[in-house]
């Protein structure tokens, strides 16, 4: 089970304009082959999947920790689509004048016609994230070669998306994904030294680039977020640090495990788009809701 929070990785700041074609470049961390969508499945199927799992606690546990923060990392991507997309139309309830004119010169229309101006479940390409990007052999050294691979692979992909956007909430919410992407890359190369004794860890940075090269990583950094893995539960999953443990293999610092989530930040309150009909309850009675809160002794 997941104990879902209301609260966001990291404060995305507000956009200093909308672009929609840099939320179709950034759709691509999250759809992706490489997408947070693709960690979060691949690592949680792993996880109802494993076998063994009493002899081999520990990587259990390290693998059900990442997994659990795979589904803030898709929160956190999708929030940043969808400010990146605000402004784009034009606010209104008439159809007439051609509110979503604009959306014709962005590259993902789907993010106008198919969505109510927010994100989707697709690559930067608009094409639809599949089950077959899930990868769980039921082989333990086979999953976390892969793994380790995926992180890479969608560490790459970071990096790109990066040099494709300009925009302050884009590049703070790839800065982060960066130092915990780069996280889960060390967590799985020390899982396989400790179960195979090969010393991943000196394939270190894939690519050949160091996280201080993006300048939003730097704060993450030097309050020692690259090295702390959290396990997303406050009585489970205690045996992470039999495997995510010693020194980090670029600064040398120590690999911690802390119990629990990051305490993280609101989310963005996306505002109403009636030119799209999002959401569309215009008949609602807000005060019909403030009563039946005031009886029940909710705070409205």
């Amino acid at each position: 089970m997941i104990l879902k929070m209301d609260r966001l990785p990291i404060e995305l700041p507000t956009p200093n304009n909308p672009s929609p074609n840099d939320a179709a470049a950034v759709q691509e961390l999250l759809g992706g082959k490489f997408g947070e969508m693709s960690t979060l499945m691949n690592y949680t199927f792993q996880s109802f999947n494993f076998r063994g799992r009493k002899r081999l606690r520990p990587f259990y546990d390290l693998i059900c920790s990442i997994a659990g923060e795979e589904y803030g990392h898709i929160e956190a991507v999708s929030y940043a689509i969808n400010l990146l997309l605000t402004g784009t139309t034009k606010r209104g309830f008439d159809p007439e004048p051609g509110p979503l004119k604009n959306a014709t010169d962005a590259r993902n229309t789907y993010h106008f016609i198919a969505s109510g101006q927010s994100s989707l479940p697709v690559d930067s390409m608009g094409n639809f994230w599949t089950g077959q990007n899930v990868f769980s052999s039921g082989n333990l050294r086979l999953d976390l070669l892969h793994n380790f691979f995926l992180e890479c692979g969608a560490r790459a992909n970071k990096m790109r998306v990066y040099e494709m956007v300009t925009d302050p909430t884009a590049r703070e919410m790839v800065g982060y994904l960066l130092v915990r992407g780069g996280l889960h890359v060390v967590a799985y190369a020390r899982a396989l030294e400790h179960l195979t004794g090969s010393d991943v860890t000196k394939l270190i940075p894939v690519p050949e680039l160091s996280n201080k090269a993006f300048p939003e990583t730097r704060k993450y950094e030097a309050n020692g977020v690259h090295r702390i893995l959290y396990t997303f539960s406050q009585e489970d999953y205690q045996k992470a640090g039999l495997v995510f443990n010693g020194p980090h293999p670029e600064d040398g610092q120590p690999l911690e495990v802390r119990f629990g989530a990051p305490e993280g930040a609101p989310a963005p309150d996306l505002d109403e788009e009636p030119q799209l009909n999002a959401p569309g309850a215009d008949d609602f009675d807000p005060d019909m809701f403030k009563d039946i809160a005031k009886k029940m002794g909710i705070k409205s």
